[in-house]
Order: C-alpha cells, then structure tokens, then sequence
C-alpha cells in the first residue's frame, strides 16, 4: 500500500511553491505536481523572440517581492536568487519631456512632482516611513486574523485602511494639486487590473510606493525564473519532490494525503476536486495584451528619467489612465489609447540580452477573452515618448488573452490576477468564508491568486493557505 503523503500541492506558481516550502518546514512529507515542464506559474523566463534574449512572460519587476514576508524568511540567495536594482524605480513621463519618478529616496520622488506636490507626497507617506515589515505583515498577511494571528500593529493598519479606502480619482484630486503626483499615484494603482475610480483602490498604490522606499523595485538576476528556481531549490533540500510535466485532471489521480493543496483557479479547483457549484459566482478580472520585444539598443525615451528606470509608465495624466482602465475594465472595450505599464530589465541585468541590445516590455489593458491586436494602439504610444523606438525592435512576441490563457491555466480569459480585483473583490477572495483557503473538502484547500492577499510575486497566499492546512492537520492529530 502507499504511503500516505501529508500534502499534495498541484501547481508550482509562487504560491504553490511557498505553500509546499511551509509544509516542507514544518516537517510534513510534500510532493508538489506541476502541468508545465518547468515550474515558475507566472514566474518564469523564457526565449520568446531571438536566440539569447531571455523574456519574462508574466511577471518580471518585484516590488511587494523583494519585501515578502514569505520569501524573506527564507534563504533564497542560497538557491540563486539575487535581487538587482535599478537606479530609479520608476518613471512616469510626460510629453514635455519631465517626468515624475518613484525613487528608494522620498526626497527625490517628492521633488519631481514639483514645489507645489512635494510636501503633499511627503506628509501621505509619512506615518509609514520605516514601518514596512509590520505593514507588509499586516496588509499582505490579509488572513493572518482568519489564520490565528493578530495584526502586528493595529493602528498602523486602520490608518493605511482610512488613507487607502478612498478611489485614486478621488484621492489624486484630494491630496496633489498638479498632475504629475496625480497621474503617478494613478499609474501605481493601474498595476491592479480595474478601474481606478473604484473604492480601495489607492491602496495598491501606496503599498507599491512605500515598497520602493522600502525595498526598491528590483528584478531578479537572470529572471522571474530564478524566484521558482529558487523555491524549487529549497522545496528539494527540505525533502520535497517536484514533478513536472503531469496535469491533473481528477483528484483521485494524486498520491493519497491527508491533505491536497491547489496553487489554480477557483474553476479549476473544483472541476478537479469534484465540488460541484461551489465557485459559480466567481468572477474573473479584464485581461492585458502584452508584447516582449528584442531590442537593437535601449528604448529612446525622450525623458532622461525613464532611461534610468526599471520600470516606465506610459499614461501620461490621471484623466487618460482612469479612462484606458475604464474602457477595458467597465466598458469591454480595447482602448484606443491604452496606459502602458513596461519594463527594460536589460538595464540592470545583461545576462538578459546579447552584449549591446536589451529586452523590454510592455502591456496595455483589454477585455477578458478579447480576442483583437492591440500592437499598433502600444507602439503609438511608445512612439509619443520614445521617438524612434519602432527602429530600434529586432523582433517581437505578442500575447493576448487567448495566448496567456493557454501559457497558464490560471488565466482564464487572460486574467492575470486569477480574479476580479474590482471594489470589495480585491479584499474578499475568492468568496466571503471564516478561511478563504478551505473548502468544503475537509481535505481541499486552495492558495492561488484567487485568495488573499491577491495577485503579485509574492508568495503569500501560499504562505496562509499552508498555515490553514498546518492548523487543520495539527486538529485531527
């Protein structure tokens, strides 16, 4: 007879992975199961355009990873993973040529929105400042109540819940007077996949700028790729077994366990595990149409900021991301002119890229499922503030939503955040339950994206999932 595991994980995302790590510390027998013939999920890096250009399909800039309580406890530099920063974190330009910048340093971001926006920046970040592993626990650690723990410090999380309740639209009117502070906060929130004029939305975006002045927004070093290695890597040590290549169709074709862990979506999960109606009402988010490009020589910003940083936004104001976001999001429609969120890790890391040319990214927002081109609408974009960038492509990769539903099968429809992030849904996931992990399976739990905290290279949702299988098996012990 075989033995009895004591977890089962299928999927080997991040949060697959750091749920069976957990697990694995604990001392429990793990075997993880992953579809694809390398692990990684949205976390993975390959040649998609020309011999020695190395693209991250997903994910690719970390800023709530490089902070994660999860990885952070974790000796991941053991297992290859390095962190690379980039001068400047971010930038955000506009037609004139200046730009607003997310800089490690609050000074310098405070000073690029201006005179009249600078002591405004200053004061919203303020009571923050140096509380980003307690407010990282807490916001991230969404759950951790559910889990048996308490937030670590409870006034700090109601003061970011009152300043992060209201919409972006609101909140950029209320605290800037000019547009750069405005359009940057809005641009931050744009990271989420819904309409930015929705309520809790200013909360992405200030967790994304304290954690630049935290932590920075660095890549990994050789790829998204290495932060699955990495957690492979550990998984391995600890006594873990990884197999890759097995889809899994039906539960009874895993090893038998006291406990089945699902790094999928809510659909899938109960396809697979036989619970019926059980994620009827979920709802899945807006998708993107993403492009990786091989690059004859750095992208021609006209801004000197944006060709220091890792990571550039193409709005250019509030009034055109709230409006791109709005048409894909509420509208159902692929904006004419999308907001652009893109990344040249090239600049930080030239193992990305033959010596001279560079990587580089970028996606606009579209409806779940669309099914359209959305290159020239990106490419006129970057043209407004890259004059001459359609020179310098060698090659090109596109991906709509079909595409990233069939890369990985979290992404139905092209979502993804393996769910709707829109209003209440970016807080309650996958749907309103005492542990949102658990399932009606006593056995079954779940610890994908489609669970708080949400989306995001970060782990964390695996990191409570396995807590609620610990706590469940320590029960019946």
């Amino acid at each position: 007879m075989p033995a009895i595991r004591d977890a089962v994980v299928v999927g080997a995302g991040p949060n697959g992975l750091t749920a069976a790590v957990e697990l694995a510390r604990r001392g429990m027998s793990v075997e993880l199961f992953e579809a694809k013939d390398t692990v990684g999920g949205g976390a993975r890096t390959e040649e998609l355009t020309l011999p020695g250009f190395r693209h991250d399909p997903c994910s690719a800039v970390h800023p709530t990873g490089a902070g994660s309580p999860a990885f952070r406890d974790m000796p991941l530099d053991r297992y290859g993973l390095e962190w690379l920063h980039p001068e400047l974190c971010l930038a955000h330009p506009f037609p004139d040529g200046s730009a607003a910048v997310l800089s490690r340093s609050v000074g310098e971001t405070a000073a690029s929105l201006g005179p009249r926006d600078a002591g405004a920046y200053r004061r919203f970040v303020a009571p923050f400042l140096g509380k980003w592993d307690a407010l990282a626990a807490d916001f991230l650690g969404y759950g951790s109540v559910l889990n048996g723990r308490f937030p670590r410090d409870p006034l700090l999380l109601t003061r970011f819940g009152l300043d992060a309740l209201l919409p972006v639209t609101w909140q950029g009117k209320l605290r800037f007077r000019e547009e750069k502070g405005r359009a940057l906060f809005g641009g931050l929130s744009g990271h989420v996949i819904a309409s930015i004029a929705q309520p809790f939305m200013t909360a992405p975006g200030l967790v994304f700028a304290l954690a630049a002045h935290a932590n920075g927004w660095p890549v990994p070093r050789g790829g998204s790729q290495a932060i699955s290695d990495a957690l492979a890597g550990y998984l391995r040590a600890l006594g873990g077994t990884v197999h890759t290549g097995v889809e899994v169709k039906r539960l009874d074709e895993l090893p038998p366990a006291r406990a089945y862990v699902f790094d999928t979506s809510p659909t899938a999960l109960a396809r697979i595990a036989g619970l019926g109606s059980a994620y009827d009402g979920f709802r899945y988010g807006a998708s993107l149409f993403k492009i990786d490009y091989a690059m004859d020589g750095p992208v021609p910003w006209a801004s000197q900021e944006a060709r220091r940083a890792g990571t550039v936004h193409v709005g250019p104001t509030l009034q055109d991301i709230n409006g791109a976001l709005r048409e894909a999001t509420v509208e159902g429609r692929a904006p004419e002119k999308p907001f652009l969120i893109t990344a040249q890790p090239s600049l930080v890391d030239p193992s990305r890229a033959p010596e001279g040319k560079q990587v580089f990214w970028a996606y606009g927002h579209v409806p779940n499922g669309w099914e359209g081109d959305l290159t020239d609408a990106v490419e006129r974009q970057l043209e407004r503030f890259a004059p001459g960038f359609r020179d310098r492509v060698l090659a090109r990769a596109t991906a709509g939503p079909p595409q990233l539903a069939a890369r990985n099968a979290n992404y139905v429809g092209g979502d993804i955040a393996c769910g709707s992030a829109s209003g209440l849904r970016l807080l309650i996931r996958p749907k309103l339950a005492r542990v949102p992990y658990a399932t009606a399976h006593p056995s079954v739990f779940l610890c994908s994206s489609a669970t708080p905290p949400g989306p995001g290279v970060h782990g964390m949702a695996g990191h409570h999932a396995a807590r609620a299988v610990w706590k469940r098996l320590r029960g019946r012990s």
